[in-house]
C-alpha cells in the first residue's frame, strides 16, 4: 500500500522556502515560522508571491516532491517534478490507445460512467433529506444518460452525453444548498472568472483536485497531458481532467455544499471585482485548504479493491488501476463509484 503523504500549502505573500537539513523551512517577515521533514511531503503548492531557494527545488526533485505554483486566486501557473517515474512501455501504451478512437471511447465511457453515477448519488442523498421533484427528474435523466453510455457509443457521442449529464446535474445544483439566507445561489457553472460565490468555491476545489490527481498519474508513470475523454490541447492535463470527472461530485461538490450548509462560509469572505469576478479572501482560502486536507485524511473502503484507505490515496489507486488497464493486465478500467 502506498503511503499517504501530506501536501504543504503556502498562502502568505512574500514567504520564502529554503532547505534546512532534511527539512523544508518557511521564513516569513524575517522569522522562520516552521520546518517540515521532506520525507513526510508529497508536494508543495505555492499561492501568489512565494519564493523558493534553488537548493530546496533541487532537494524536492531528488525526493520526488512536486512543486506547483498557482496565482493568488488559485489559477495554475507551473509545476516542477523530479525524474519521470514509470517505464517508457507504459507511456507508449497510453499514447497508442489515445490515438485509437475505439480504445479512447472505451476509457472515456468508464470515466463518464463514474462521474454520472456519483452525480446521481449526490442528488439522491439530497432528495432523501429534502425531497423535490426537480431532483427526481434530474436523477431520471442521469439514468437515461447512463443507459446510453452502456450501449458503447463512439467517442464523440460519449462526449456529448457527458456534456448533457453535466448540464442536468448543475441545473439542480441549487437544491444541494440548504442555506436559507439566500446569500449563496448558483445560476449555472461559470469559469474564468467565476461569477458567484459557489462557482468561486467550486473552481478553487477543482484546482486542488487537479493538482493531486496530476501528481498521482505521474507517480504511476502515466503522462497527465494525454487523455481519452479530454483530447490533446497544449498546456492542458487531459488525463488528469479525465480522472477528475469521477471525483468532482464526491469530493469537491459535497465539500463546498457542506461548508455552506453548516454556516462555515460567510458572504463577507468574498469580494467582487470590476470585471464581475468573485474572489475569496485569504482567511477563507486557508479554511478551505484545512477542510480539504482533513477530508483527504478520512478513511473509506475502495469499492473495487475492497481495502480501507485515506481518501487522499483513492486517486493513486485509480491511477494504478488505469496503468494496469493500459498495460493489458486487466480488461476494463473500473471507475471510482461512491456508496
Amino acid at each position: 500500500m502506498k503511503q499517504y503523504l501530506n501536501t504543504l500549502y503556502v498562502t502568505t505573500p512574500e514567504s520564502y522556502l529554503f532547505k534546512d537539513g532534511e527539512c523544508v523551512a518557511i521564513r516569513q517577515a524575517g522569522q522562520v515560522r516552521g520546518k517540515i521533514p521532506i520525507h513526510t511531503l508529497g508536494s508543495l503548492v505555492l499561492f501568489g508571491q512565494i519564493s523558493c531557494s534553488p537548493f530546496l527545488l533541487g532537494h524536492c526533485a531528488e525526493n520526488n516532491v512536486t512543486v506547483t505554483w498557482l496565482t493568488e486566486n488559485g489559477r495554475f501557473l507551473a509545476t516542477m517534478n523530479g525524474a519521470v517515474s514509470g517505464n517508457v512501455l507504459l507511456r507508449r501504451a497510453q499514447y497508442r490507445q489515445a490515438d485509437d478512437h475505439e480504445a479512447s471511447a472505451r476509457l472515456a465511457r468508464a470515466f463518464c460512467i463514474g462521474k454520472i453515477i456519483n452525480s446521481r448519488t449526490v442528488l439522491r442523498r439530497t432528495a432523501r433529506e429534502r425531497p423535490h421533484p426537480a431532483l427526481t427528474q434530474a436523477c431520471d435523466r442521469l439514468n437515461r444518460s447512463l443507459a446510453r453510455l452502456r450501449q458503447s457509443p463512439a467517442l464523440d457521442t460519449v462526449r456529448g452525453i457527458e456534456g448533457e449529464a453535466a448540464s442536468t446535474y448543475f441545473s439542480v445544483f441549487n437544491h444541494l444548498v440548504s442555506e436559507k439566507s439566500g446569500t449563496f445561489t448558483f445560476n449555472g457553472r461559470s469559469r474564468r472568472p467565476p461569477k458567484d460565490e459557489i462557482n468561486c468555491l467550486l473552481s478553487f476545489g477543482y484546482t486542488l483536485l487537479a493538482h493531486d490527481i496530476r501528481s498521482a498519474l505521474e507517480t504511476a508513470g502515466l503522462d497527465p497531458a494525454v487523455g481519452f475523454l479530454h483530447r490533446d490541447r497544449p498546456g492542458r492535463p487531459g488525463l488528469a481532467l479525465d480522472m477528475m470527472e469521477e471525483f468532482r461530485p464526491y469530493l469537491v461538490d459535497r465539500l463546498v455544499c457542506t461548508l455552506i450548509n453548516r454556516g462555515q462560509i460567510r458572504a463577507e469572505q468574498f469580494r467582487k471585482t470590476e470585471s464581475g469576478a468573485v474572489l475569496m479572501a485569504d482567511d477563507l482560502r486557508k479554511e478551505i485548504l484545512l477542510a480539504w486536507q482533513n477530508r483527504k485524511k478520512e478513511t473509506v473502503e475502495h469499492p473495487f479493491l475492497k481495502e480501507k484507505m485515506p481518501i487522499g490515496l483513492l486517486w493513486h489507486m485509480q491511477a494504478r488501476l488505469l496503468a494496469r488497464t493500459l498495460r493489458g493486465d486487466q480488461a476494463e478500467y473500473p471507475p471510482f463509484v461512491m456508496r
